[in-house]
């Protein structure tokens, strides 16, 4: 019996099929053609919208949830979710303000990067240990660990805001300009996405989380210490958290122990509207990025146009269903 042979149709459908790699890239194209949109629509509105100081803003005000979302894409990759890095944020920004509070440690700024960073790390370490060891649900265990940090937060900062003015230099760190009319912030941004880039796609790091979103199981079978790695793919994210902690306390010149509520959101959204799977399996740092400024430029836009904050969230709210549906839409509506 002779072998079936395709059909004219059955090769014309194939011939026309977009590899899931071009996927990717035509959705982080889609989005950046919506922020462009966006900025066009908003300065026919209200021309100010253009000028570079409240462009500038806008990208400021980007750099948070950028950073998290590169953190919280690995994470995703692995097929994991994250709720810690609006309140790990507080909590991160608080011990390197202690530690380098002229009112506490006094301690050089270095000092207390290193603090906040490795505070971060810990908390990764910690829900990655709860999430791949002890086997707890990701949603539950980062949920509790968000509260603890909430908790940390206002203990060790007293319920008080925790001022960073006398400590000369720090603020240069986020708002400072190295390139003229570009905030320090905005830069390291690009070079944090640069790095993660190369970790994601060039790495092991990335290939593993990535291959664990795909199918764990698989990967268990291949020989890979899939909890090993999800460990490190939470703490990467935490350290990534405690970068931000480290921004939003240079931008604000204070840590602010109730800061951070919703910033989780935000950095998800960012992630999934830039082409994340929250199914896992699949990640994007330059579509994280993106994310994060299509967010901002939403907020800004609206914000310039006189829109209450409640109805900017019922808008974000819209934007990240639109891009939840993109992504089951890519993946033909199954459950992988």
């Amino acid at each position: 019996m002779s072998a079936a042979t395709p059909s004219t149709a059955d090769v014309s459908a194939t011939r026309f099929l977009v590899p899931d790699r071009y996927k990717v890239f035509l959705q982080q194209g889609m989005v950046l053609l919506v922020v462009i949109v966006l900025a066009v629509f908003f300065t026919i509105m209200r021309p100010n919208f253009a000028s570079w100081s409240n462009i500038s803003s806008l990208l400021l005000a980007s750099v948070v949830t950028g950073v998290q979302a590169l953190g919280l894409s690995f994470v995703i990759a692995t097929g994991g979710i994250d709720l810690t890095p609006g309140l790990g944020m507080a909590a991160t920004s608080v011990i390197t303000a202690l530690i380098i509070s002229t009112e506490f440690g006094n301690l050089p700024i270095w000092v207390g990067i290193l603090g906040g960073l490795a505070a971060g790390a810990l908390l990764g370490l910690i829900n990655g240990t709860l999430i791949a060891y002890l086997k707890m649900q990701p949603m539950i265990a980062t949920l509790a660990m968000m509260m603890v940090c909430w908790g940390a937060a206002l203990v060790l900062a007293g319920g008080k805001t925790v001022s960073l003015r006398a400590v000369e230099g720090y603020e240069l760190i986020a708002i400072g300009q190295v390139i003229p009319g570009v905030p320090n912030g905005v830069i390291i941004l690009v070079l944090l996405a640069i790095i993660a880039g190369i970790v994601m796609n060039k790495t092991v790091v990335g290939r593993y989380a990535l291959a664990i979103g795909s199918n764990k199981e698989a990967t268990r079978i291949s020989g890979v210490n899939v909890a090993r790695w999800e460990v490190l793919a939470y703490v990467i994210c935490g350290i990534f958290t405690g970068i931000s902690g480290i921004l939003m306390s240079s931008r604000l010149s204070a840590a602010q122990p109730t800061l951070g509520q919703g910033y989780e959101m935000y950095a998800i959204a960012a992630a999934v509207i830039g082409g994340t799977s929250l199914r896992g399996g699949r990640a994007s740092i330059f579509g994280a990025v993106i994310g994060a400024v299509t967010i901002q430029t939403i907020f800004n836009g609206l914000t310039v146009m006189g829109v209450q904050d409640q109805w900017q969230k019922v808008v974000l709210g819209a934007v990240v269903l639109v891009a939840v549906f993109v992504d089951i839409v890519r993946r033909g509506g199954k459950e992988e």
